[in-house]
């Protein structure tokens, strides 16, 4: 646990692309120490690719010696993000370095045990309180061993209010083959993070890059992730009239890639990007005129179908980044992506996109993150595993007389 005397936040990336620990971790301190000079360094986010997780233990001593007492957090993933660019392939790490001062740091360590069947956030700080304001949680798990969907619906009843960024460790490809950093301790399982409060302010922008088409509709009918109706409707029937309007290129696209958006606050007089949860469509049945998607739905609930490509997903982040952050207004000084590995290239066509397109809205601020399996962030004040999905941790200093906050 690390509190500091009240001052100036500062931040700092760096991103190397070689394949040694020893070498790897001099280009990480050299660049980290030309942006910081002599400022302390009190946290600090690793992240780096398959091929550095046998020498994890010797990339993350050598880091520690270098940077002194830290609080150190991060993990494998199936590309590495820094400033303006994102490796998707080859050997490659990344270091995210912050002088917090005044800023309450929280380490996290949670194992699930199969065997049980259960796990406990019993060993967690008392988050309640700390630092006078509510904490923003980072995590990272890996997805062989932690059942995330599980670990945030108890963070959401133990830590009501508490948001939550991150994503599922990537490059592995079985369990015990990924790599959690926490402070000196390098782990094969389970979920690390750390909790910030005090002198920081976080804004989410979490782009599930789709965007809506058709009508928007009131589920009638429901049983657990199942539509039966849609207005009274049965809900296939309203796809299909929704198809039926749509452009030739609309229907190619929604051939490909058609999800359904769940609308989290039912009291607002329009709906805009950020307000739907977006899920997978998962199938129909013909003979009954049901849906079935990837959540739990509640009669009441309104959804929207939706669709996902390119140019959608580009512009879903445009527009986010773009828009007004009313709670938290100071100028981005740093920021954390965690992209999903469907992203990426193979998505836009293009190398660095979301990376440069952070940069094109929010800045040359120090960046850094990871291609994960699943990420985490918060839609309508919830927490959620999404997937496509870019989410996004921008830091600031707080505006005088203000705490921690996290806006989305």
């Amino acid at each position: 646990m690390i509190t500091t005397p009240s001052s100036t936040l500062r931040f700092a990336s760096a991103l190397t692309r070689q394949s040694e620990a020893r070498l790897a971790a001099d280009d990480l301190i050299r660049s980290i120490r030309e942006q910081l000079g002599s400022s302390r360094v009190d946290v600090a986010f690793l992240f780096i690719s398959a091929q550095h997780a046998d020498q994890a233990e010797a990339l993350s001593r050598a880091l520690r010696t270098a940077l002194g007492t830290v609080t150190l957090v991060g993990c494998t993933g199936e590309g590495i993000i820094g400033t303006g660019r994102e490796i998707e392939s080859g050997p490659a790490a990344t270091l995210w370095a912050a002088h917090l001062p005044g800023v309450l740091v929280q380490p996290l360590r949670l194992s699930f045990s199969s065997v049980h069947d259960q796990f406990s956030l019993r060993d967690w700080p008392d988050l309640d309180h700390a630092g006078g304001s509510e904490p923003v949680m980072m995590l990272f798990a890996d997805p062989f061993s932690t059942p995330m969907q599980d670990v945030l619906a108890v963070i959401e009843e133990q830590y009501p209010g508490t948001r939550t960024l991150g994503g599922l460790a990537g490059g592995g490809q079985d369990l015990g083959e990924n790599r959690l950093f926490l402070e000196d301790q390098v782990y094969r399982d389970g979920l690390v993070g750390m909790a910030l409060s005090g002198n920081i302010a976080v804004r989410s922008v979490i782009s599930q890059g789709c965007r809506p088409i058709g009508d928007r509709f009131i589920v009638t009918k429901a049983e657990h992730n199942v539509i039966q109706e849609l207005g009274g409707i049965p809900a296939l029937q309203c796809l299909q009239t929704v198809f039926e309007h749509l452009s030739s290129d609309e229907r190619a696209q929604a051939q490909r890639a058609l999800h359904i958006g769940i609308a989290m606050d039912e009291h607002r007089a329009q709906f805009t990007r950020g307000d739907f949860l977006i899920r997978n469509l998962l199938g129909a049945d013909q003979q009954t005129g049901a849906i079935v998607i990837g959540d739990v739905v509640q009669e009441g609930q309104t959804v929207q179908f939706q669709v996902r490509d390119a140019h959608s997903a580009d512009e879903d982040l445009h527009a986010l980044l773009a828009a007004p952050s009313r709670e938290v207004p100071s100028q981005p000084l740093g920021a954390l992506l965690f992209s999903c590995c469907g992203r990426g290239k193979g998505l836009f066509g293009i190398p660095d996109h979301d990376a440069s397109v952070l940069g094109q809205q929010l800045g040359a601020i120090p960046l850094a993150g990871f291609f994960a399996q699943g990420e985490v962030g918060p839609v309508g004040g919830r927490n959620f595993l999404h997937g496509y999905t870019a989410s996004i941790a921008i830091f600031s200093q707080p505006e005088r007389g203000h705490h921690a906050r996290l806006n989305q």
